[in-house]
C-alpha cells in the first residue's frame, strides 16, 4: 500500500512493476476503500508517511517493507535485502527523513497517472 498523490510513491510502484517481471507484488491506494480496509484489518495507523508490505499474512512497514519487496526483484536490487540487519530504528529514521519531505523533493499528484490494462490488473480496488 502507498501514498496514491506522492509523486515519488507512484515512481516507487512504478520501478517495482518494471522489476517484478512475475507479478508477485500487487498495490493498493493507502487513500482507496481497500487500502483503509486493509489498515484496519492489520491494526496500521497510516499518516501516510510510510508504505506498508502484506506478505503472507503479515504486515511490515517502512524501511523493512522496501527491504523486504527488494528480495523479490529482478537484478541487483535483491543485494539490497541484507540490509534489513542493519538496527530498524537507523533505518526507519532514514525512511522518515525521506518521507517526511517527499512532497517537497518529488511533488505531489493533481490526478492519477492510468495504467495499461496489464498493469491495471496488479492494482486492487
Amino acid at each position: 500500500m502507498f501514498d496514491g498523490e506522492c509523486n515519488f510513491c507512484d515512481k516507487s510502484v512504478q520501478f517495482i512493476i518494471k522489476r517484478d517481471p512475475k507479478g508477485y507484488y500487487n498495490f493498493a491506494s493507502l487513500q482507496s476503500n481497500i487500502g483503509q480496509e486493509l489498515l484496519k484489518k492489520y491494526k496500521l495507523y497510516s499518516n501516510l508517511e510510510s508504505f506498508f508490505l502484506i506478505e503472507h499474512d503479515k504486515a511490515y512497514e517502512k524501511s523493512t517493507a522496501a527491504l523486504r519487496i527488494t528480495k523479490n526483484l529482478s537484478g541487483y536490487w535483491k543485494l539490497l535485502y541484507p540490509l534489513i540487519l542493519v538496527p530498524v530504528p537507523f533505518r526507519n529514521w532514514l525512511y522518515r527523513i525521506i518521507a517526511k519531505n517527499r512532497y517537497k523533493w518529488f511533488g505531489k499528484k493533481d490526478q492519477c497517472v492510468i495504467p495499461s490494462p496489464e498493469i491495471r490488473k496488479r492494482f486492487i480496488d
